[in-house]
């Protein structure tokens, strides 16, 4: 049994890891601003804001995994990454994993590129987030050595407003995009989570980025 804390816990992606983690038998406690009405049973839960670094600190303590489920969307905008630079060195310092829950803007959407926020089309609107992942994921890659980290990339279409069904089937890749034959590129939440608690409980990708889709 592994000790996991997770911030953003009550979030999409966030909720679907707590919830796998607690059904495997781990001890978890989830961080987000407020309680859930539709709390996991076997989870704690703690109420509190990223940006403080008690929070941070209580995160970390008595951790083996960390996982840090967050958006860089509303107030959070330019925030994530001040947030994820004092979680690094918390965790290298007190030898806890630290997995980052990213998106999908920075994948390659072929080898040698381009990325798939550069690629055309992507949406204008939600550039500034994927640039965000991208330099979280940077950020990682150019840590300490004595950090263990991991980055997950979903597939391209993830999210709330796609939830799809636990299927336990599903790929598991590096930095390039994973799609179906007809080119869709697919994640339900249940499935993601599966992947991560995977990660979890049989490391695979020590510093490194890693993906999951149908």
């Amino acid at each position: 049994m592994a000790t996991i804390k997770v911030l953003g816990g009550t979030g999409y992606a966030g909720s679907n890891i707590v919830r796998e983690a607690v059904k495997r038998g781990h001890q978890v406690t989830s961080y987000s601003r407020t309680l859930p009405e539709d709390a996991v049973s076997g989870a704690d839960y703690q109420a509190g804001s990223v940006l403080d670094p008690a929070v941070l600190a209580d995160a970390v303590a008595g951790a083996d995994v960390v996982i840090a489920s967050l958006s860089p969307r509303g107030d959070m905008v330019g925030k994530v990454e001040g947030v994820l630079d004092a979680l690094a060195e918390l965790a290298k310092d007190s030898g806890v994993r630290l997995g980052v829950v990213g998106g999908a803007a920075s994948l390659l959407v072929a080898p040698g590129g381009p990325a798939l926020m550069d690629a055309g089309g992507f949406p204008e609107e939600i550039l500034p987030e994927a640039r965000t992942g991208q330099a979280l994921l940077e950020a990682l890659k150019a840590s300490d050595e004595v950090l263990d980290w991991f980055y997950v990339s979903p597939a391209a279409s993830f999210g709330a407003w796609v939830p799809g069904e636990a299927t336990g089937q599903f790929r598991v890749g590096g930095d390039i995009l994973l799609t179906d034959d007809e080119g869709n590129s697919n994640i339900s939440g249940a499935d993601l989570a599966t992947a991560i608690v995977d990660e979890i409980e049989t490391p695979a990708h020590r510093r490194q980025r890693f993906t999951v889709a149908y």
